[in-house]
């Protein structure tokens, strides 16, 4: 295992491998404190910096952070590496590769046909290197287009989940959160409810009530009921009308063994989906979450970084062609993420990795009761990221979500953002806005009565 070693004003820095010079290398997080693995001092941080900056890319095809060997998703990283997509930036360092980043070579186009060619421990190195506005810069020029019943990802584009959950999973309880979301413009990304209960019968009953809505009203949206993929599988062997299969990921085999997955799993579960062809405008037919800490909490981070290892699950995602993939940025609560600066900063990094990597990259700008963060960094969050020109946004009721006990953004805050920046929902979705009259002379949402409201049968049906 190499040393790497940096003067910096006087004092003589020794990094023990490239796992510990990343970690060292990281902006500030409780996480990686909790963990050991943060650096000391400021000074350390950015003596750490200074040798990343200096380190060549091909470093990170050489020397694996979990071992070939033992890790399928190390196997996956380096058996797909596109090495054609990589040679024009081959030659470069961490930060040379921050240098082009931020140049006007960078084209959306050419951005595109890089993603294939780096690792995730390339863009996770990167980062490291940039501050807020450059992760901003370089995630609005990266565009991942994808579809099944409606595109999302286009230019002026912004997509939302409409999130329904309810603690008992009462039919009616969702039903009227999700009049309440489109009334307001919110679902075009996804209808994804978190089952309370994650059993198959559940499962079927709210995905066939949503199926009803959706026929009902031509709503040209996804559902998705976030249930263990297994559970899925059976749900589409029982015929359930299964529209894109879910599954929480991790960037270690280890970690994903914890959330009782692997890749052949997930192989299933894709091909099953596919065989439905229920998409009418597109085959991406997967959702993935993810979020930083989650290998560290199932002891399965193999000493890397937690803001590393997260990228590296953006290489699992990638590789099964998503319609959408989130990182849940503050879920977890303050001992991964401890206040409203470390979640704002996690959040840019995510979506910044995932979009370089080629990933239709979505956010939960959300945050827990017990840390140290509140609405107002969740405003800055949302803003920024819509800047940085991300695919979609999770929005729930009153931005409280009354089953999942934490706070996220409302269906008020996607008319905000849309309304602020000029951005719309998929195409599809806003041609049927229009269509159900949800939309004033002027496009605006929410602006008059809605029609909807007044249409027979709404209500929803029950799930029994």
């Amino acid at each position: 295992m190499p040393t790497y070693t940096s003067n910096f004003q006087g004092e003589r820095h020794r990094f023990t491998g490239l796992t510990d010079l990343l970690a060292k290398a990281s902006p500030r997080r409780s996480g990686d404190e909790l963990a050991g693995l943060a650096a000391a001092t400021d000074a350390q941080r950015v003596a750490a910096r200074s040798v990343l900056a200096d380190l060549p890319l091909t470093v990170f095809l050489n020397e694996a952070l979990v071992p070939y060997e033992t890790d399928e998703v190390t196997r996956l990283i380096l058996d797909s590496h596109d090495t054609a997509a990589f040679a024009p930036v081959a030659h470069l360092t961490v930060g040379g590769l921050r240098d082009w980043l931020l140049s006007y070579d960078a084209t959306p186009e050419r951005l595109s046909v890089l993603a294939p060619g780096l690792t995730p421990e390339m863009v996770a190195a990167v980062s490291k290197l940039m501050r807020n506005q450059d992760l901003i810069s370089v995630a609005s020029r990266c565009r991942v287009v994808t579809a099944f019943r409606n595109t999302q990802g286009l230019p002026g584009r912004l997509g939302s989940r409409l999130q329904p959950n309810h603690p008992t999973d009462d039919p009616r309880g969702i039903g009227a959160a999700i009049i309440d979301g489109l009334l307001l413009g919110c679902g075009d990304a996804v209808i994804g409810i978190n089952p309370a209960a994650d059993s198959v019968a559940g499962g079927i009953a709210l995905l066939e009530m949503l199926e009803t809505l959706r026929l009902r009203h031509d709503i040209p949206a996804q559902s998705c009921v976030l249930a263990h993929v297994t559970n899925t599988l059976e749900m589409i062997r029982r015929g359930a009308p299964v529209d894109l299969v879910f599954q929480s990921i991790a960037g270690t085999e280890a970690a994903n063994n914890g959330f009782g997955v692997n890749l052949s799993i997930l192989r299933e579960a894709r091909d099953a989906a596919l065989s439905l062809k229920r998409g009418t405008v597109g085959t991406n037919v997967m959702y993935f979450e993810t979020g930083q800490g989650a290998a560290l909490s199932a002891d399965a981070h193999h000493g890397i970084d937690q803001q590393t290892v997260e990228a590296r699950a953006y290489a699992v995602a990638r590789a099964f062609s998503p319609l959408l993939v989130n990182t849940v940025v503050g879920f977890i609560g303050p001992e991964y993420l401890y206040d409203g600066k470390q979640i704002i900063r996690a959040g840019l990094e995510d979506h910044f990795c995932g979009k370089l990597l080629g990933v239709p990259m979505g956010v939960d700008v959300c945050y827990t009761n017990h840390a140290e963060a509140d609405q107002d960094d969740m405003d800055s969050l949302m803003t920024l990221l819509t800047v940085a020109g991300v695919n979609f946004l999770i929005a729930v009721p009153g931005a409280d979500d009354v089953m999942l006990n934490y706070q996220s953004a409302s269906f008020h805050d996607m008319l905000y953002l849309r309304t602020q920046f000029g951005l719309q929902a998929a195409p599809e979705f806003e041609s049927w806005l229009e269509r159900m009259d949800l939309k004033d002379r002027a496009g605006r949402i929410g602006a008059q009565p809605p029609a909807l409201l007044s249409l027979p049968g709404w209500e929803a049906p029950d799930a029994a």
